[in-house]
């Protein structure tokens, strides 16, 4: 029955990750009169469907999905930002991919323990996974710049690929908290 839970997990938070991608990033907020205002912010849902599914279904569905959308990516299925296929691995933003895998593990093994059934604590866990996956990609961008892989300077890619998009990845994170919470009450996950 766990590897049956563990398989649909994966399955689901593949899909999450792939629509997760589709979808751009908004929060809605009240101005002064009271109306109703979209702030669109420089993220999809991609990242933090990730982290959902870890913080949801554990540590192996997580990680699973995470191979599996590498492995759809890299077999020339146009599902990354910049397309697809072998030749993405020495993109900048590859090692942000690759930091999929070790983010799901460790937002997923922190969901599962003990006293992890609040909202505080699930987006601690969530950010935990966004931050190891910045840590990913910076390695990856300060590897390759010390290489001269990429044409652009360091500081650029820096702003471009992590200094950019995180306040709005955080901010998701709170969303990934407040969504697994009721998630992990429907599923019966203690």
């Amino acid at each position: 029955m766990r590897a049956l839970a563990n398989w649909s997990g994966a399955l689901a938070g593949l899909m999450m990750i792939l629509v997760g991608g589709l979808i751009p990033a908004a929060l809605l907020l009240l101005d002064m009169d009271l109306h109703p205002k979209v702030l669109s912010l420089p993220s999809t849902w991609q990242v933090p469907a990730l982290l959902l599914c870890a913080l949801v279904c554990g540590p192996r569905a997580g990680v699973i999905a995470a191979v599996a959308y590498l492995t759809i990516g890299l077999v020339d299925l146009p599902v990354f930002h910049g397309g697809g296929g072998l030749s993405y691995v020495m993109t900048p933003g590859f090692g942000y991919l690759a930091g999929f895998v070790p983010a799901a593990w460790l937002s997923g093994r922190l969901s599962q323990q003990n006293d992890m059934n609040d909202v505080p604590h699930l987006t601690m866990s969530a950010i935990a996974g966004l931050i190891m996956l910045q840590l990913c990609g910076l390695l990856n961008l300060v590897i390759g710049s010390a290489l001269y892989q990429w044409p652009d300077p360091l500081p650029e890619l820096l702003f471009s690929y992590t200094l950019g998009p995180l306040p709005a990845q955080l901010v998701l994170c709170a969303g990934v908290g407040v969504l697994a919470l009721p998630l992990r009450h429907l599923l019966f996950v203690e």
